[in-house]
């Protein structure tokens, strides 16, 4: 009886483990609807494309502005600003705190690209959604859109100007940090300088390091500022769910497939140590 209520104990943990170790391997992001095979959030913003008035950033034949950051600001700001106060409650001094929010993200956010991870050419993920996944796992992944985005919103939550700039084919952020004597270059955003380039994508890209191409050349930037984004009515369409997981796509049945294997580890080893004690008493 004794040995029969020790595996009754290992189940319990082994399978609350299992049930609590579900949310670190899989992070959902509820309230998406799918349009003409286009993603849409609660704001109307779509999350596969970036162009458009609805795009995630507004691209045009001249401009861009990028509205997802305004997900996780002003009224709708959340876990990604809250990060970032907490850097500036713990680093007063403006360089150290900019190089603390910075390092945060491009050690935590591992480059992967949209199609590995969500099954979608392109899938934009807001600073909260990106955040929340570090939270979990320690870990989250993410093309240069996603890490761009992410460093902004913590920016201003660390009380640092900051904005996103727009090349051929890349996007990562700037932060206003005119004494930093460590910038490759300065850039300058509304007749002022002072903007340093901030690559988060790459394991080993120190702040201020600037990409050979996008140095001499002109790029789009946007400040990011705390601009309202007001979500809109529940969705007439279906309803669909995304999901970052750690083995790569996010759709449902690929999560819980992942699953799968958790499980059958737990159903193995509560096996081996009943046959254990089957061969023990057979010894005697």
């Amino acid at each position: 009886m004794k040995r029969i209520g020790i595996l009754i104990s290992l189940a319990f943990i082994l399978l609350g483990g299992l049930a609590s170790a579900g949310y670190a391997w899989a992070s959902s992001s509820e309230g998406f609807y799918e349009i003409d095979g286009e993603l849409f959030d609660d704001w109307a913003v779509c999350r596969t494309r970036s162009f458009g008035e609805d795009g995630f950033y507004q691209v045009t034949a001249t401009d861009f502005r990028p509205i997802i950051a305004f997900e996780s600001l002003g009224e709708n700001a959340d876990i990604a600003y809250s990060l970032g106060k907490q850097f500036a409650e713990e680093y007063p001094d403006i360089v150290q705190r900019a190089e603390a929010v910075f390092y945060f993200v491009r050690d935590r956010v591992g480059y992967a690209s949209d199609i590995d991870l969500f099954g979608y050419d392109e899938f934009a993920q807001n600073a909260d959604e990106l955040a929340t996944i570090v939270g979990q796992n320690a870990l989250g992944y993410g093309d240069c859109e996603d890490s761009a985005v992410l460093l902004a919103v913590m920016c201003k939550g660390a009380g640092l100007r900051s904005a996103i700039a727009v090349g051929e084919e890349h996007t990562a952020a700037l932060i206003y940090l005119p004494d930093y004597d460590q910038a490759t270059a300065f850039f300058e955003l509304s007749g002022e300088t002072g903007w340093i380039w901030a690559e988060a994508t790459g394991r080993d890209n120190p702040l201020g390091w600037v990409p050979n191409e996008f140095l001499n050349v002109m790029v789009a930037a946007y400040e990011v500022t705390e601009e309202t984004l007001a979500r809109t009515e529940e969705a007439t369409e279906p309803e669909a769910t995304v999901a970052q997981t750690e083995g790569g796509v996010g759709g449902g049945g690929d999560s819980n497939f992942s699953m799968v294997f958790p499980f059958l580890g737990v159903v193995f080893f509560l096996w081996f140590i009943s046959s254990l004690f089957r061969r023990r008493r057979r010894a005697r």
